[in-house]
């Protein structure tokens, strides 16, 4: 019994934190998918980072919009900067790893781009850089953060939208951030392609 005790915790854990994101973050959310539709319908892709389960979340969501989501639709622009690893080991070992988002967002990055941010903590000197990298190429930034948003939450424009993931669980957080874009490619399927 005491491991479906741990089993059901991890649910209602889950589901916690889950409900309070979308009480508070719902407005935001919506916001966010509208920030990206603009960038799409005017030609701009979308640029993801993170680091370790965050890379993950970003190399996933970056999948779902060139690929699918839940229906076949034509591919869309997005870029996970953490999934060539000769680029991230040449920069990491011939300048440092804080640079190897920065070094990548100017050169790819363009005027209108989105930089989708996804930390657990929001402290990463890495992310900073890209941050203040996608300001530098005049692009918008979405963060997905948790605890109280770290370095990220001071770096962001009032313009742009950071959705902070109340709670202190790495795991919990990254359970909600899964959810939060999940929402936003259906909310981009919906807006480009209807219901």
């Amino acid at each position: 019994m005491e491991l479906e005790d741990r089993i059901v915790s991890q649910f209602h854990s889950s589901m916690d934190i889950n409900a309070h994101t979308i009480e508070h973050y719902t407005p935001m959310i919506a916001h966010a998918g509208e920030l990206l539709l603009h960038c799409l319908v005017n030609e701009n892709k979308i640029l993801c980072v993170g680091n370790g389960g965050s890379a993950a979340l970003a190399q996933h969501f970056s999948a779902l919009l060139l690929n699918r989501y839940r229906h076949e639709r034509p591919g869309l622009p997005a870029i996970a900067l953490s999934a060539d690893s000769a680029t991230l080991t040449a920069i990491s070992e011939d300048s440092s790893f804080s640079d190897i988002y920065s070094k990548q967002i100017r050169a790819l990055g363009q005027p209108g781009d989105v930089l989708l941010v996804i930390s657990t903590h929001g402290r990463a000197n890495n992310l900073v850089q890209a941050i203040q990298a996608a300001h530098d190429r005049e692009m918008m930034v979405i963060a997905l953060t948790g605890y109280d948003g770290g370095n990220t939450t001071a770096l962001l424009r009032p313009d742009e939208i950071e959705i902070c993931v109340p709670a202190d669980d790495d795991v919990l957080i990254h359970d909600a951030h899964l959810l939060v874009l999940h929402c936003l490619c259906d909310l981009i399927d919906y807006q480009l392609f209807g219901a």
